[in-house]
């Protein structure tokens, strides 16, 4: 799944700034050729989205680290004599 992050324009210029977000996915249509769907959009304040993406990174690192020491506890046993 992939997202396509755009500005989502206000009418007014006093109105918070917001973010468009569309969620899509790619698939074969009948004939065997990649079709890029729709699958929803999303319409958030910029703070908010930019909030959600720190605390998913917060998370993304914090298991990244935990595979790491996975990765090198099987490594040692590897390599151990």
């Amino acid at each position: 799944m992939a997202k396509v992050i755009a500005r989502k324009i206000d009418e007014t210029t006093t109105a918070p700034k917001r973010v468009e977000i569309k969620h899509t996915r790619v698939m074969q249509d009948a004939s065997g050729k990649d079709v890029e769907i729709l699958q929803n959009v999303e319409i958030k304040l910029v703070d908010e989205a930019i909030s959600q993406a720190e605390s998913r990174k917060a998370d993304l690192q914090a298991q990244l680290t935990e595979c790491e020491a996975e990765l090198a506890d099987y490594i040692a046993i590897r390599d151990a004599e």
